[in-house]
């Protein structure tokens, strides 16, 4: 997508959530895995590329120690339909006996969360937890419900905080909806 094409899909998208209230939920699920994970020593996989903007705010409000690694798995690349699942980056830090917190942009049909945690049970995880900036009420049973989960939102096509439309718009600090979608 070009630049123009970009900005005209911002300029014509429905503010779904604010900045400010993207911030607070942050806070909200900090304070929650805090109360929950403070004596876990866990480690948290951040998936890429959407979790980057939640993992980068969430991360410097839980105070405890931890340890941190990325994965990266997608079923979209750049289109906006999900289709099979690629593993592009496996996590380097080992499971095995270890309480794993999944980060990730969003909780859509729950498919590609549902194979991380499957996966990293499978190699040993003691337990797996995910935390989601937004689970998508999509209006049926997902395989996996997330452990914490920031904000609720419409079956609409959203992006920002992570979340992109066809490639653009993850640095936002707010969540849109495209206009039509």
């Amino acid at each position: 997508m070009n630049p123009q094409e970009a900005k005209k899909i911002f300029e014509e998208a429905d503010l779904i959530c604010s900045a400010e209230e993207s911030a607070l939920a942050v806070r909200r699920v900090a304070a929650e895995i805090t109360a929950r994970l403070a004596g876990a020593n866990p480690l948290v996989l951040a998936v890429m590329g959407g979790a980057v903007v939640f993992a980068g705010q969430l991360l410097p409000q839980i105070v405890f120690p931890l340890d941190f690694d990325y994965l990266h798995v997608t079923r979209y690349g750049d289109v906006t339909t999900g289709g099979q699942l690629e593993w592009i980056v496996k996590p380097r830090s080992a499971v095995a006996g270890r309480v794993v917190l999944v980060v990730d942009d969003i909780l859509d049909e729950g498919v590609t969360l549902a194979e991380v945690s499957r996966r990293l049970l499978a190699q040993g995880a003691s337990e797996v937890l995910c935390a989601v900036f937004a689970d998508k009420n999509i209006g049926r049973e997902k395989p996996i419900v997330a452990d914490f989960v920031g904000v609720h939102l419409p079956n609409r096509y959203v992006f920002g905080y992570g979340m992109d439309v066809k490639g653009a718009w993850r640095n936002l600090p707010a969540v849109y909806a495209v206009k039509g979608l």
